[in-house]
């Protein structure tokens, strides 16, 4: 089972000064906790780590906005630990100041999927999570978890229903197709994407994602027509110019009325 520490997870927060403006204290903002899950049949391990939020304050997503704090995960020092594959839950759309971001209130419950180099040993988790808090202003908190899996566990559903609110795919929201166009700009790139779906609702978002986190997408654009969305985003690299992009590595997320839709790449 999950080794603890104090009474809950080995979670340490880290961020060089005891309290926050404000006269918040890091535990005034949020708490996280590793929920231990349990090993699948596949023999990977489903955990997940949970963060719960005081009334007020936010969270990011993966990709969280311009305005927002990407979420960031280091696991050096775990031992039997080959990958981890995040399982994220649909994110909300918030507006603040003119600025939108992407993220989660109240609480996330985010599913970990963990490979072990051993199947059947137990995992050894360390991890560093440099991870953005929002209110009114928006602040990073650097956390340290320490988490010791068997291979047995029990399922918990909480990370069931958390993978249960993942996002759908473009075949099973009904796309026919995806297409990105590709012109260079004076910085970069700025990519036209047409998605042939069904509304999912009143309004709705494009989150344009590359794998390359060096690269800046800027916030895209979106609007409909019929049974199509037409979403345009800009992609500038560290070299500020025009670079190769690979369309099959384009990830596009859209948004709206509590759900999403993941398409994973584009066609020219």
């Amino acid at each position: 089972m999950l080794k603890k520490l104090a009474s809950s997870a080995a979670v340490a927060l880290c961020l060089g000064s005891t309290a926050l403006a404000g006269g918040f204290s890091p535990d005034d903002v949020a708490q996280f906790s590793v929920l231990p899950g349990w090993r699948t049949a596949s023999g990977t391990h489903l955990s997940a780590l949970r963060v719960q939020l005081a009334p007020g304050w936010k969270t990011y997503w993966r990709a969280p906005g311009e305005a927002g704090i990407p979420p960031r995960f280091d696991w050096t020092g775990s031992d039997n630990l080959a990958s981890v594959a995040f399982h994220w839950p649909v994110p909300d759309v918030f507006y603040q100041n003119g600025m939108r971001t992407v993220g989660y209130e109240r609480e996330l419950v985010l599913p970990m999927e963990l490979t072990p180099k051993r199947a059947g040993g137990d995992i050894s988790v360390q991890a560093e999570i440099e991870i953005g808090v929002c209110e009114d202003i928006c602040i990073p908190i650097s956390v340290r978890v320490s988490a010791e899996l068997d291979p047995v566990g029990r399922p918990d559903a909480r990370i069931r229903g958390a993978m249960a609110a993942r996002p759908a795919t473009g075949n099973e929201a009904g796309m026919t197709s995806a297409t990105c166009r590709v012109e260079p700009i004076r910085d970069g790139l700025r990519v036209t994407a047409e998605v042939a779906m069904p509304r999912i609702g009143p309004r709705e978002v494009a989150v344009f994602e590359h794998p390359d986190q060096s690269i800046w997408v800027s916030e895209a654009s979106a609007k409909r027509q019929g049974g199509m969305l037409h979403a345009v985003t800009e992609m500038v690299p560290p070299s500020n110019a025009p670079f190769l992009l690979d369309r099959s590595q384009v990830r596009i997320t859209v948004i709206g009325a509590g759900r999403a839709v993941e398409i994973r790449g584009c066609s020219g």
